[in-house]
């Protein structure tokens, strides 16, 4: 299996045997005394440092299980372009409802009976969003973890943004209670590794990863895991409406004010979620006739344009994903007297 992952791109290296950490070498990584840049191993071709040692070079690969034929194998996730959705069944107790999926207010009516773990709240945001569940994506590789979890597997978008690793347990960054993101910066078990608990096996259908859905890439810059902005986690909560202004009008003007002032700083802005939130809005006030489509498409570019002129490719990625998650999602203001 390392082999037939480094000939397809994706940069592998050891882990001990029986358990998903990665293989220590010489003294000093043993015992933790250096960093990965000071590791003399890597010169000398032998594994180190986890994914900071990992490789495609077929050599190098078949000595290593070679040498250690029950290593397991993780997978470098950055260099090997990958988004992995890690979705876990822990038996633990329900955090609050602003926990759950970050940024989407759940209302106290809403009866979570029967949640328990990340397959819930994944399905959760599947269907907030009415789209179809990551679980059940035949279309791409899934693994069934020893610990009843599953890993999906993702190509990350070639020219959008690269995301962070999470954990779903963050108060910071996060997807969904009990649903880790594993990307750049980190690595993923990869099937046949074989722990204490058991083996990571592949599950029925595709046996690669295919391109990450729109809708996700949409939420992951929402929830602060593109690496172009610092890490935050947004908050999402009834808009405010002056006295006698029309609601539809200042809903997206509002929001498209705040994507504006980001041109203030170049980071820290959560500039990304700004603009999902106002792509958001924009697509959900078109679907119910409020707005022409059009031109809140123009008004989004023109506004993403202003505080982020260096990356028009990121800004139509953001803003065309906003737009569709929304236009499922009709807004219907009330006017005010």
């Amino acid at each position: 299996m390392a082999t037939w992952l480094a000939l397809r791109g994706y940069p592998v290296h050891p882990l001990t045997q029986g358990t998903k950490t990665p293989a220590p070498n010489c003294i000093d990584c043993r015992s933790g005394q250096h960093s990965p840049k000071e590791c003399p191993c890597h010169a000398v071709g032998r594994w180190c440092h986890g994914f900071h040692a990992a490789t495609t070079d077929l050599r190098t690969v078949r000595q290593w299980w070679q040498s250690e034929p029950d290593f397991g194998i993780g997978v470098s996730c950055g260099p090997a372009g990958l988004v992995v959705i890690d979705v876990d069944a822990h038996a633990d107790p329900l955090p609050s409802r602003q926990r759950l999926l970050p940024g989407i207010p759940i209302d106290e009516r809403v009866d979570l009976t029967g949640l328990q773990n990340g397959y819930d709240t994944l399905a959760l945001l599947a269907a907030y969003r009415s789209r179809p569940n990551p679980c059940e994506d035949t279309k791409t590789l899934r693994v069934r973890t020893p610990s009843g979890g599953m890993h999906i597997w993702y190509r990350a978008p070639l020219s959008g943004p690269r995301f962070r690793c999470s954990t779903g347990s963050s108060s910071k960054v996060a997807l969904a209670w009990q649903v880790d993101v594993r990307a750049t910066g980190g690595y993923i078990v990869a099937p046949t590794t074989r722990t204490a608990a058991g083996a990571y096996e592949t599950l029925p259908g595709a046996r690669l990863p295919r391109p990450l859905p729109m809708w996700l890439t949409a939420e992951l810059t929402r929830t602060g895991h593109n690496m172009e902005t610092a890490p935050v986690v947004p908050t999402t909560s009834p808009a405010v409406l002056p006295t006698g202004g029309k609601p539809r009008q200042y809903l997206l003007t509002s929001l498209l004010d705040e994507v504006r002032a980001c041109a203030a700083s170049p980071t820290g802005t959560a500039f990304s979620e700004k603009l999902n939130r106002a792509a958001y809005t924009a697509g959900g006030l078109a679907a119910a006739g409020h707005l022409a489509a059009d031109e809140c498409r123009r008004q989004l570019l023109e506004a993403a344009e202003h505080a982020r002129p260096h990356q028009p490719r990121r800004n139509v990625l953001i803003v065309e994903a906003g737009l569709r998650a929304g236009n499922d999602r009709p807004i219907h203001p009330k006017e005010r007297p």
